[in-house]
């Protein structure tokens, strides 16, 4: 009972998460696409402007579209198998960022041009000196930085931990046996 509701969390996060990202690109790509300047959200710190991007992060891989539309999917794939075993509500928020973000730029490398498979992802937030990005890249960002978090906190998306006083015990007891 637990992992379904852990599931349906990761479920209604990755959807929502997902259907953000699309919403966002749809009016982005009506309202801005062709525009000739971009538009001012923050002075020049913050702007909207549609950029096609072929590749992965900040432009690196334009060659390799076919490669970023195989690590998406197999992202996505990875996910499915951990939300077997979960029952960790933070880690299903996570993973359901991870999902949503991942399906949000799949969506634009399988039904946007030039091809099905190499579509260019739509691109539109670009932050001064740093990247143009959307929001399906945030989400695998925030998704990805509470990842890394929970690992350090000891946290396993089947709701044990490791590092904690259970695993000090036992490597305890392991050394005391191991001396005598």
């Amino acid at each position: 009972m637990v992992r379904r509701r852990r599931i349906s969390v990761l479920l209604a996060v990755a959807l929502l998460a997902y259907l953000i990202d699309l919403g966002s690109k749809l009016l982005v790509v009506a309202r801005l696409e062709g525009r000739a300047a971009p538009i001012k959200v923050i002075g020049d710190w913050m702007t909207f402007q549609v950029i096609r991007n072929p590749g992965a992060a900040f432009g690196m891989g334009q060659a390799m579209t076919l490669l970023f539309t195989a690590i998406a999917a197999g992202v996505i794939v990875v996910i499915w198998r951990i939300a077997r075993r979960l029952y960790s509500l933070p880690w299903a928020i996570a993973l359901g960022l991870l999902l949503g973000g991942a399906l949000g730029n799949l969506t634009d490398r399988l039904f946007r041009a030039p091809s099905v498979l190499r579509g260019h992802v739509v691109d539109f937030i670009s932050v001064q000196h740093f990247a143009v990005f959307n929001l399906a890249d945030s989400a695998i960002v925030c998704g990805g930085i509470l990842v890394v978090l929970l690992s350090f906190r000891g946290s396993n998306p089947d709701g044990s931990t490791h590092g904690g006083p259970a695993a000090k015990a036992q490597d305890g007891a392991e050394k005391d046996g191991g001396e005598g």
